[in-house]
């Protein structure tokens, strides 16, 4: 299998974004000033419409700082009439008379605890202020500003307050409720979300340790002829694989970080639409390996037998079988990603891709020019334990790059670049592809939970090398690494999604609870079990591999 730079690429813009997130309904912020009567969060606001009694649709809107808590329960929150201001800035006592209507106003002329107290004094039950762009609008309150309000203010897009402004101009009777409904402390979606993530890591780790273990066992038989051709073998049966070193690890987060910010300063639709095109071609490679290796089980003679193709060479009967369904699903998917169920596309494109990075990315042998060994010889367990101190520096970058991004990047973005390129915004589009999604099943608010795939493949590279290792040391679940591993990367995601619930669905960077969880676990197990000093050096391995039954090989002069 060859790798080829378009792999490459894709493998940098998947690993770009790396958070779990559940979507913001309350919106901490302590720039704007508080004191009593202006103290409030600005919350998302629910605004359903009906017309001459029918309901029509739903509108969002953000609460001020001021006023009264807005009604969480839509049940609870009253229908009541809409009137227009007059006049329209309501900056001055309105010509209309007012018995209870929510009065529509229009933003500008006057501060905004003016208009909801001159609102007030005229008799309105609420006020809905409009903004003067697309975007919404925080609500504060001046340092002099009289806040002893008793009626609530809410901001609405400037598109939903003219459509409403038609609607009353057309002598419609136009009716609203205002409500704030809170999240469900736990929602579904994050359960299966998290047993997604963990499946997944859990089905690449046990394919890399078959693919390790028989690749040995291969390696055994040549290693008997004792001959040079073995070494010739030996050598070039790495080039399937892509190589982390250190030097790579560090590389690939300045590689990551650029990407990011690329990403955020040209995001916009057609820029979405390459990353789609570049996450279909990384999918269909994906979910073509995965099904070839899982159909050659049974189609093993199509599997083994090739045939020679321009431009890719060599491939087999089994392949060229499966690829054209392969396209048609990332293409259907890619043309219909816009509908209410695409995510299941899209998360089967994911997680087949994630097990095939897992399956092709692994650390190199650093050990084999000097000591002419491979890496599922007997000094395997003493070259694969090298990858702790590769991936120790990998999970450390990507660790200080998902705190950075997520949290440090407001400081000279004004907002979360991370966060910001994960949700798509300013493209039109639902957020990028390069995440993992389930609908948030009972949440009033809707929208989706989702991981980003660098939250899965970072860890899991660390999770499947444990696996490997077990295997070819001939080590037990109970004695090895790999379920302490797994379970150590399960309890940071838990712990991730407990942080995510606790700030109210603000993006986390799941790097930053999951990183300390594993790596302290290896690092724990390695100090306990006297291992700690072979995992930072290069030295010879204690025991071999007896199962395998190899002997190191003698450099020849």
């Amino acid at each position: 299998m060859e790798i080829n730079i378009v792999f490459i690429v894709i493998l940098i813009i998947i690993l770009s974004a790396g958070f779990v997130s559940a979507g913001d309904i309350v919106h901490q912020d302590n720039v704007a000033p508080k004191r009593p009567g202006c103290a409030n969060n600005f919350v998302l606001v629910k605004v359903p419409i009906w017309i001459d009694g029918l309901e029509n649709t739903e509108y969002v809107g953000v609460g001020a700082r001021f006023g009264p808590t807005l009604e969480s329960k839509e049940k609870r929150a009253n229908h009541t009439r809409l009137a227009l201001a007059d006049p329209p800035d309501c900056c001055s006592k309105p010509r209309n008379q007012l018995t209870g209507e929510v009065i529509l106003v229009h933003r500008g002329n006057c501060s905004f605890t003016v208009k909801a107290n001159v609102a007030e004094e005229a008799g309105a039950s609420a006020i809905l202020i409009i903004n003067n762009q697309t975007e919404l609008f925080k609500m504060v309150c001046e340092s002099d500003a009289d806040v002893n309000i008793k009626i609530p203010a809410v901001m609405l897009p400037q598109d939903a307050g003219s459509n409403l402004e038609n609607y009353i101009n057309n002598n419609t009777r136009v009716s609203v409720a205002l409500y704030s409904p809170k999240r469900p402390a736990v929602d579904i979606a994050e359960v299966f979300l998290w047993l997604m993530a963990v499946g997944t890591i859990l089905l690449a780790s046990y394919w890399s340790a078959w693919t390790a273990r028989e690749v040995a066992i291969e390696q055994d038989k040549l290693l008997k002829d004792a001959s040079e051709e073995f070494l010739q073998v030996g050598s070039a049966g790495s080039s399937g694989f892509v190589d982390i070193n250190t030097t790579s690890a560090v590389l690939f987060v300045v590689f990551a970080s650029c990407f990011l910010v690329m990403l955020y300063k040209l995001m916009s639709f057609w820029f979405v639409e390459v990353l789609v095109v570049l996450f279909c071609i990384g999918g269909v490679e994906g979910l073509q390996m995965c099904l070839v290796a899982l159909l050659s089980r049974w189609f093993q003679r199509f599997a083994e037998s090739f045939i020679k193709v321009p431009f890719f060479g060599a491939v087999s009967h089994l392949t060229l079988a499966v690829c054209p369904f392969c396209i048609a699903f990332a293409v259907v998917w890619a043309v219909y990603r816009r509908i209410s169920f695409a995510w299941i596309g899209q998360d089967i494109l994911g997680i087949a891709l994630i097990i095939t990075v897992l399956q092709i990315v692994r650390v190199p042998n650093l050990k084999a020019s000097t000591l002419i060994c491979f890496a599922f010889s007997t000094c395997y367990s003493g070259v694969e334990f090298l990858l702790n101190q590769v991936g120790t520096v990998l999970l450390g970058c990507a660790f200080l790059y998902d705190i950075f991004w997520v949290f440090a990047s407001k400081w000279l973005f004004h907002e979360s670049v991370m966060i910001v390129v994960a949700r798509g915004d300013r493209s039109g589009e639902d957020g990028i592809p390069m995440l993992l999604k389930i609908p948030r099943m009972f949440d009033p608010w809707g929208g989706y939970s989702v991981i980003g795939f660098g939250d899965i493949i970072l860890p899991g590279l660390l999770v499947a090398f444990s696996l490997r290792y077990d295997w070819l040391a001939n080590m037990n679940l109970r004695a090895g690494y790999f379920v302490w591993a797994m379970t150590a990367y399960g309890l940071g995601l838990l712990v991730t999604y407990v942080a995510l619930n606790l700030m109210d669905g603000h993006g986390q960077p799941a790097l930053l609870y999951i990183v300390p969880f594993t790596l302290g676990t290896f690092i724990t197990l390695g100090k306990k079990r006297g291992d700690l000093k072979t995992l930072w050096t290069q030295g010879e391995p204690e025991r071999p591999c007896p199962h395998l039954q190899l002997q190191p090989l003698q450099q020849k002069d």
